[in-house]
Protein backbone atom coordinates (compact mmCIF):
# COMPACT_ATOMS: atom_id res chain seq x y z
CA UNK A 1 0.00 0.00 0.00
CA UNK A 2 1.50 3.32 -1.01
CA UNK A 3 1.89 5.62 1.61
CA UNK A 4 1.33 9.72 0.90
CA UNK A 5 3.53 12.03 2.09
CA UNK A 6 2.75 15.71 2.40
CA UNK A 7 5.88 16.43 2.67
CA UNK A 8 6.84 14.75 -0.44
CA UNK A 9 4.57 16.34 -2.65
CA UNK A 10 5.24 19.94 -1.48
CA UNK A 11 9.42 18.71 -2.18
CA UNK A 12 8.75 17.96 -5.24
CA UNK A 13 6.20 21.08 -6.29
CA UNK A 14 8.24 23.57 -4.62
CA UNK A 15 11.08 22.03 -6.54
CA UNK A 16 9.33 22.06 -9.95
CA UNK A 17 8.36 25.41 -9.40
CA UNK A 18 12.07 26.51 -8.96
CA UNK A 19 13.01 24.71 -12.14
CA UNK A 20 11.19 26.62 -14.45
CA UNK A 21 11.62 29.89 -12.67
CA UNK A 22 15.29 29.55 -12.99
CA UNK A 23 14.92 29.14 -16.19
CA UNK A 24 12.35 31.58 -17.04
CA UNK A 25 15.30 34.54 -15.32
CA UNK A 26 17.78 33.28 -17.43
CA UNK A 27 15.65 33.56 -20.36
CA UNK A 28 14.66 37.42 -19.59
CA UNK A 29 18.37 38.41 -19.03
CA UNK A 30 18.85 36.84 -21.93
CA UNK A 31 16.59 38.73 -23.84
CA UNK A 32 17.17 42.10 -21.48
CA UNK A 33 20.80 41.93 -22.67
CA UNK A 34 20.83 40.68 -25.88
CA UNK A 35 23.28 37.75 -25.43
CA UNK A 36 23.14 33.84 -25.38
CA UNK A 37 25.52 33.77 -22.30
CA UNK A 38 25.24 35.66 -19.49
CA UNK A 39 27.16 34.09 -16.95
CA UNK A 40 30.32 32.33 -18.18
CA UNK A 41 29.38 29.18 -15.72
CA UNK A 42 26.13 28.81 -17.76
CA UNK A 43 28.01 27.70 -20.85
CA UNK A 44 32.16 27.55 -20.43
CA UNK A 45 32.76 26.16 -23.56
CA UNK A 46 31.12 28.97 -25.50
CA UNK A 47 31.90 31.24 -23.08
CA UNK A 48 35.61 30.39 -23.94
CA UNK A 49 34.98 30.77 -27.63
CA UNK A 50 33.59 34.41 -27.08
CA UNK A 51 36.34 35.11 -24.87
CA UNK A 52 38.92 33.70 -27.81
CA UNK A 53 36.98 35.33 -31.01
CA UNK A 54 37.32 38.98 -28.80
CA UNK A 55 40.45 38.52 -28.37
CA UNK A 56 41.09 38.10 -32.02
CA UNK A 57 39.47 41.12 -33.37
CA UNK A 58 40.83 42.94 -30.58
CA UNK A 59 44.43 42.19 -32.79
CA UNK A 60 42.86 42.81 -35.91
CA UNK A 61 41.79 46.49 -34.26
CA UNK A 62 45.02 46.97 -33.31
CA UNK A 63 46.74 46.03 -36.87
CA UNK A 64 44.64 48.10 -38.80
CA UNK A 65 45.31 51.49 -36.01
CA UNK A 66 49.27 50.27 -37.24
CA UNK A 67 48.53 50.69 -41.13
CA UNK A 68 46.63 53.43 -40.92
CA UNK A 69 49.55 55.05 -38.97
CA UNK A 70 52.01 53.30 -41.79
CA UNK A 71 50.10 54.64 -44.23
CA UNK A 72 49.87 58.32 -43.42
CA UNK A 73 53.78 58.05 -42.32
CA UNK A 74 54.37 56.40 -46.24
CA UNK A 75 51.68 59.08 -47.66
CA UNK A 76 53.72 61.68 -45.96
CA UNK A 77 56.90 60.44 -47.75
CA UNK A 78 55.47 60.12 -51.27
CA UNK A 79 54.77 63.63 -50.92
CA UNK A 80 57.56 65.05 -49.90
CA UNK A 81 59.58 62.98 -52.26
CA UNK A 82 57.50 64.13 -54.90
CA UNK A 83 58.27 67.68 -54.24
CA UNK A 84 62.05 66.68 -54.33
CA UNK A 85 61.68 65.24 -57.65
CA UNK A 86 59.98 68.50 -58.78
CA UNK A 87 62.79 70.51 -57.28
CA UNK A 88 65.36 68.32 -58.87
CA UNK A 89 64.09 68.30 -62.47
CA UNK A 90 63.95 72.34 -62.16
CA UNK A 91 67.81 72.19 -60.47
CA UNK A 92 68.79 70.35 -63.72
CA UNK A 93 67.49 72.89 -66.23
CA UNK A 94 68.98 75.53 -64.31
CA UNK A 95 72.40 73.35 -64.56
CA UNK A 96 72.37 72.53 -67.85
CA UNK A 97 71.49 76.70 -68.85
CA UNK A 98 74.78 77.70 -66.62
CA UNK A 99 76.72 75.18 -68.62
CA UNK A 100 75.87 77.10 -71.63
CA UNK A 101 78.98 78.46 -72.55
CA UNK A 102 77.35 81.87 -73.77
CA UNK A 103 76.68 82.84 -70.09
CA UNK A 104 78.66 86.03 -68.46
CA UNK A 105 79.90 85.31 -64.84
CA UNK A 106 76.73 87.49 -63.91
CA UNK A 107 74.08 85.84 -65.52
CA UNK A 108 75.23 82.12 -63.74
CA UNK A 109 75.96 83.97 -60.29
CA UNK A 110 71.79 85.01 -60.92
CA UNK A 111 71.33 80.97 -61.97
CA UNK A 112 73.76 80.48 -58.59
CA UNK A 113 71.34 82.15 -56.60
CA UNK A 114 68.27 80.50 -57.79
CA UNK A 115 69.68 76.88 -57.01
CA UNK A 116 70.90 77.88 -54.11
CA UNK A 117 67.12 78.43 -52.96
CA UNK A 118 65.91 75.09 -54.71
CA UNK A 119 68.62 73.75 -52.72
CA UNK A 120 67.29 75.19 -49.28
CA UNK A 121 63.89 73.99 -50.40
CA UNK A 122 64.95 70.37 -50.98
CA UNK A 123 66.91 70.43 -47.34
CA UNK A 124 63.70 71.27 -45.61
CA UNK A 125 61.82 68.46 -47.35
CA UNK A 126 64.46 66.26 -46.28
CA UNK A 127 63.43 67.73 -42.75
CA UNK A 128 60.24 66.97 -42.70
CA UNK A 129 57.97 66.03 -39.99
CA UNK A 130 54.81 63.29 -39.88
CA UNK A 131 51.62 64.28 -37.88
CA UNK A 132 53.11 63.27 -35.26
CA UNK A 133 56.63 65.19 -35.21
CA UNK A 134 58.54 62.60 -36.24
CA UNK A 135 61.15 63.10 -38.76
CA UNK A 136 60.61 61.10 -41.57
CA UNK A 137 64.24 60.52 -42.85
CA UNK A 138 65.95 60.31 -39.60
CA UNK A 139 65.85 56.30 -39.24
CA UNK A 140 65.32 55.50 -35.80
CA UNK A 141 66.27 58.82 -34.60
CA UNK A 142 63.05 60.48 -35.32
CA UNK A 143 63.12 62.77 -32.30
CA UNK A 144 66.81 65.03 -34.59
CA UNK A 145 66.49 66.54 -37.73
CA UNK A 146 67.63 64.05 -40.42
CA UNK A 147 70.06 66.86 -41.71
CA UNK A 148 71.99 69.09 -40.11
CA UNK A 149 75.44 71.63 -40.97
CA UNK A 150 78.63 70.41 -40.01
CA UNK A 151 81.48 71.78 -39.00
CA UNK A 152 81.88 73.77 -42.97
CA UNK A 153 78.29 74.36 -43.07
CA UNK A 154 77.40 71.58 -45.33
CA UNK A 155 74.40 69.57 -44.60
CA UNK A 156 75.21 65.57 -43.56
CA UNK A 157 72.90 63.03 -42.51
CA UNK A 158 72.30 62.98 -39.40
CA UNK A 159 69.80 59.97 -38.57
CA UNK A 160 71.23 56.13 -38.64
CA UNK A 161 70.55 53.17 -40.93
CA UNK A 162 67.68 51.45 -38.55
CA UNK A 163 64.77 49.91 -40.43
CA UNK A 164 61.53 49.81 -37.81
CA UNK A 165 59.14 47.32 -38.88
CA UNK A 166 55.65 47.36 -37.32
CA UNK A 167 52.99 44.30 -36.84
CA UNK A 168 50.29 44.91 -39.18
CA UNK A 169 49.06 40.82 -39.32
CA UNK A 170 49.41 37.91 -37.68
CA UNK A 171 52.43 36.87 -40.10
CA UNK A 172 53.15 40.55 -41.52
CA UNK A 173 55.00 43.31 -40.93
CA UNK A 174 56.03 46.87 -42.35
CA UNK A 175 58.58 49.31 -42.23
CA UNK A 176 57.62 52.09 -40.71
CA UNK A 177 60.74 54.37 -41.06
CA UNK A 178 63.06 55.20 -43.83
CA UNK A 179 66.16 56.73 -43.88
CA UNK A 180 67.76 59.71 -45.24
CA UNK A 181 70.35 57.73 -47.37
CA UNK A 182 67.53 55.78 -49.02
CA UNK A 183 66.07 59.05 -50.48
CA UNK A 184 68.76 61.26 -50.75
CA UNK A 185 71.45 58.97 -52.03
CA UNK A 186 74.66 60.29 -52.03
CA UNK A 187 76.86 59.82 -55.43
CA UNK A 188 79.95 58.26 -55.98
CA UNK A 189 82.58 61.00 -57.45
CA UNK A 190 86.44 60.14 -58.77
CA UNK A 191 88.79 62.64 -56.84
CA UNK A 192 91.78 64.44 -58.41
CA UNK A 193 93.59 61.31 -56.91
CA UNK A 194 91.59 58.92 -59.25
CA UNK A 195 90.30 57.42 -56.07
CA UNK A 196 86.09 56.83 -55.96
CA UNK A 197 85.00 59.22 -52.87
CA UNK A 198 80.99 59.19 -51.70
CA UNK A 199 79.30 62.48 -52.32
CA UNK A 200 76.27 63.66 -50.31
CA UNK A 201 73.22 65.01 -51.77
CA UNK A 202 73.60 68.53 -50.55
CA UNK A 203 77.09 68.46 -51.17
CA UNK A 204 76.75 67.60 -54.93
CA UNK A 205 73.95 71.04 -54.79
CA UNK A 206 77.09 73.44 -52.98
CA UNK A 207 79.35 72.08 -55.38
CA UNK A 208 76.43 72.67 -58.45
CA UNK A 209 76.15 76.28 -56.99
CA UNK A 210 79.58 77.03 -56.42
CA UNK A 211 80.63 76.16 -59.76
CA UNK A 212 77.69 78.79 -60.83
CA UNK A 213 78.96 81.43 -58.62
CA UNK A 214 82.68 80.82 -59.80
CA UNK A 215 81.73 79.93 -62.98
CA UNK A 216 83.70 77.14 -63.35
CA UNK A 217 82.60 74.87 -66.56
CA UNK A 218 84.33 71.40 -65.52
CA UNK A 219 82.32 72.02 -61.94
CA UNK A 220 78.94 72.43 -63.77
CA UNK A 221 79.28 70.03 -65.63
CA UNK A 222 80.28 67.23 -63.35
CA UNK A 223 77.01 68.62 -61.49
CA UNK A 224 74.80 68.39 -64.51
CA UNK A 225 75.56 64.70 -64.59
CA UNK A 226 75.37 64.61 -60.66
CA UNK A 227 71.99 65.64 -60.35
CA UNK A 228 70.89 62.36 -62.62
CA UNK A 229 72.40 60.22 -60.20
CA UNK A 230 70.71 62.90 -57.19
CA UNK A 231 67.13 62.14 -59.09
CA UNK A 232 67.47 58.43 -59.41
CA UNK A 233 67.76 57.73 -56.20
CA UNK A 234 64.48 60.06 -55.06
CA UNK A 235 62.60 58.25 -57.81
CA UNK A 236 63.51 54.49 -56.67
CA UNK A 237 62.34 55.69 -53.04
CA UNK A 238 59.16 57.14 -54.55
CA UNK A 239 58.92 53.67 -56.01
CA UNK A 240 59.57 51.94 -52.73
CA UNK A 241 57.37 53.79 -51.12
CA UNK A 242 54.20 52.93 -53.87
CA UNK A 243 55.23 49.73 -53.17
CA UNK A 244 54.78 49.37 -49.49
CA UNK A 245 51.69 51.97 -49.91
CA UNK A 246 50.26 49.05 -51.88
CA UNK A 247 50.69 46.42 -49.53
CA UNK A 248 48.88 48.30 -47.05
CA UNK A 249 45.99 48.22 -48.96
CA UNK A 250 46.14 45.09 -49.50
CA UNK A 251 46.81 44.11 -45.97
CA UNK A 252 43.90 46.82 -44.81
CA UNK A 253 41.90 44.99 -47.31
CA UNK A 254 42.58 41.13 -45.95
CA UNK A 255 42.46 42.48 -41.91
CA UNK A 256 38.70 43.66 -43.14
CA UNK A 257 37.69 40.23 -44.67
CA UNK A 258 39.48 38.83 -41.45
CA UNK A 259 36.98 40.87 -39.14
CA UNK A 260 33.75 40.96 -41.14
CA UNK A 261 34.57 37.08 -40.50
CA UNK A 262 35.21 37.21 -37.18
CA UNK A 263 32.03 39.24 -36.12
CA UNK A 264 29.69 37.11 -38.12
CA UNK A 265 30.96 34.10 -36.16
CA UNK A 266 31.10 35.98 -33.23
CA UNK A 267 27.86 36.97 -33.36
CA UNK A 268 26.06 33.60 -33.93
CA UNK A 269 27.64 32.46 -30.78
CA UNK A 270 27.01 35.57 -28.62
CA UNK A 271 24.05 36.92 -29.95
CA UNK A 272 20.67 36.32 -29.31
CA UNK A 273 17.68 35.09 -31.58
CA UNK A 274 15.21 36.82 -30.07
CA UNK A 275 12.03 35.30 -32.06
CA UNK A 276 13.32 32.02 -30.32
CA UNK A 277 13.72 33.62 -27.06
CA UNK A 278 10.28 34.89 -27.01
CA UNK A 279 8.83 31.98 -27.55
CA UNK A 280 10.60 29.68 -25.56
CA UNK A 281 9.97 32.90 -22.93
CA UNK A 282 6.17 32.29 -22.93
CA UNK A 283 6.61 28.53 -22.76
CA UNK A 284 8.38 28.77 -19.47
CA UNK A 285 5.60 31.25 -18.77
CA UNK A 286 3.08 28.56 -19.48
CA UNK A 287 4.96 26.01 -17.77
CA UNK A 288 5.47 27.93 -14.47
CA UNK A 289 1.33 28.53 -14.60
CA UNK A 290 0.48 25.04 -14.63
CA UNK A 291 3.27 23.98 -12.53
CA UNK A 292 1.76 26.87 -9.90
CA UNK A 293 -1.38 26.14 -10.73
CA UNK A 294 -0.65 22.24 -10.26
CA UNK A 295 0.80 22.84 -6.95
CA UNK A 296 -1.99 25.07 -5.99
CA UNK A 297 -4.20 22.16 -6.04
CA UNK A 298 -1.96 19.07 -4.98
CA UNK A 299 -1.37 21.38 -1.54
CA UNK A 300 -5.30 21.74 -0.85
CA UNK A 301 -5.76 18.06 -1.04
CA UNK A 302 -5.16 16.02 2.49
CA UNK A 303 -6.42 12.45 3.75
CA UNK A 304 -9.97 13.33 3.93
CA UNK A 305 -10.19 13.99 0.63
CA UNK A 306 -9.17 10.87 0.03
CA UNK A 307 -11.76 8.58 2.15
CA UNK A 308 -15.27 10.91 1.19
Amino acid sequence: MMKISTHLMFERGSSQMSTVQSKLTQTQAQLAQGKQVINASDAPDQAATIQRLKSILNRQDSYQSSLNTVKNRLQGEESTLQSVSDLLVRSKEVAVQGANDTLNPGDRKALATELQALRDQMLSLANTKDSNGNYLFAGSRVKQPAFANDSSGVPVYKGDQTRMNVRVGEQRSIPINRTGTDAFVPVSRTDTDGATVGVGFFKVMDDLIAGLNNSKGPDIRRGVGELDSLQQGVSLAQAEVGTNLNVVDQQTAVIEDTTLNLKTTLSSIEDLDYASAITKMNQQMLSLEAAQSSFAKVSQLNLFNFIK
